[in-house]
């Protein structure tokens, strides 16, 4: 019985996600370790691309989680090491791209479909609105509807 019981407990903590950053890449100072941390959720891992660096066990990611680190040690700030890595990469790397010319079209999108659908449901309802559902009941109908709810 407490067999199964460790089995299944390791089971399920099998299902909690592993972090990619290993011990040898943490840095000593806190305040830059979490930092480095912020900044590594912000970029994406180029070879799992659905995943931040921080996330993933890739050998490029690695790479990138140590080059923020280096560059916060060597006292670059926040965004200059985003666009250090930008320069780099290109803005596909960032998984919040930034709002510009290039990108508007991607941030307005869902709210123009949104806003699109809104008028759409809208206009549908108005149209609905004042038709009537259905055909009228027949005099037949009517008096069968009478017997029913008089039997009741």
């Amino acid at each position: 019985m407490m067999r199964r019981l460790l089995i299944a407990a390791l089971f399920l903590l099998s299902a909690f996600p592993a972090f990619a950053v290993n011990p040898d890449e943490v840095l000593s100072d806190p305040a830059l370790e979490a930092r480095a941390r912020a900044l590594s959720a912000e970029l994406r891992c180029m070879v799992c691309q659905n995943q931040s660096i921080d996330d993933s066990n890739a050998e490029l990611a690695r790479d990138l989680r140590l080059l923020v680190r280096e560059r916060l040690k060597n006292g670059d700030s926040d965004e200059a090491v985003i666009d250090y890595v930008v320069s780099r990469y290109g803005e596909f790397v960032l998984l919040n791209p930034r709002v510009r010319g290039e990108t508007l079209l991607l941030w307005g999108a869902p709210l123009v479909l949104f806003l699109a659908g809104a008028t759409a449901m809208v206009l549908f309802v108005r149209r609905r609105g004042g038709q009537p559902m259905g055909t009228p009941l027949s005099e037949a109908e009517k008096a069968e509807l009478e017997r029913a709810l008089k039997n009741d």
